[in-house]
């Protein structure tokens, strides 16, 4: 049995026993590093995540973008939930997903962003669903962990303004993520590089902490490991657990 063989069953045995085992499929990123280390191989449709940037603009740029990136790969509507609608939605399409895709529900308060997320969850054959929550109990995460494991659509709670030291109460979710802002290439040149993230995965269920220095979102969604850290000069910021 070769080793790629060997890793998949004891990668799907690890998620049977961490109860991270699904029949729905997951939205793999299309960078190695970053798939072979979630357990689903991706980020698993079906299933509740968590997405937060910081009290910096710019981090929660990136974690908006971020999440439109991941968004971009599903097929069918997605559901934004929000206290008021001030998301700049033609920058969504920068990440791939195209404002027509998206139907924005203004709830006014978190209480009415949860039960907006429940009954839309309810709804097989979406693309995903986004609720921007400033706290969520567990009972509030289990409610929606287990509406998108019957209908097999992806959940995220997208926490905006949250200070990485911030204790959140405790969730059901299967990953949590931290998106930062980071220096860009220098060219050299007067010019804009492509963005460049800190990704902080701070929690998987069944797998590990980890981080990684990647390039934002392109137009079709994806995420790229700059050209200068592929070769293993960024294992060292691989190593910090978040």
């Amino acid at each position: 049995m070769s080793k790629s063989s060997v890793l998949s069953n004891l990668r799907a045995r690890i998620a049977q026993v961490e109860g991270v085992s699904s029949s729905h499929p997951a939205l793999p990123f299309g960078i190695e590093a970053i798939d072979r280390h979630l357990p689903c191989g991706g980020i698993s449709t079906g299933a509740l995540h968590e997405v937060a940037g910081s009290l910096e603009l710019a981090d929660d740029a990136a974690a908006t973008v971020f999440l439109a990136g991941i968004l971009a790969r599903s097929e069918g509507t997605i559901f934004w939930c929000m206290h008021w609608r001030d998301l700049f939605a033609p920058a969504l399409h920068l990440a791939g997903l195209h404002p027509d895709r998206v139907v924005f529900v203004e709830a006014e308060s978190d209480t009415n962003v949860l039960i907006a997320m429940e009954e839309c969850l309810r709804h097989a054959g979406l693309g995903g669903v986004v609720g921007e929550l400033r706290k969520m109990s567990l009972t509030a995460s289990r409610r929606l962990q287990l509406a998108a494991e019957q209908s097999g659509v992806p959940a995220f709670v997208f926490r905006r303004n949250l200070a990485p030291e911030v204790q959140t109460d405790g969730t059901a979710a299967m990953t949590r993520w931290r998106v930062r802002a980071a220096p860009s290439e220098k060219l050299g040149i007067p010019s804009l590089a492509r963005p460049r993230w800190s990704l902080s995965l701070e929690r998987a269920r069944g797998g590990e902490p980890k981080h990684w220095i990647v390039e934002g979102s392109d137009e079709t969604g994806r995420l790229a490991i700059p050209a200068v850290l592929a070769d293993g000069s960024n294992s060292s910021q691989g190593r910090q657990a978040a």
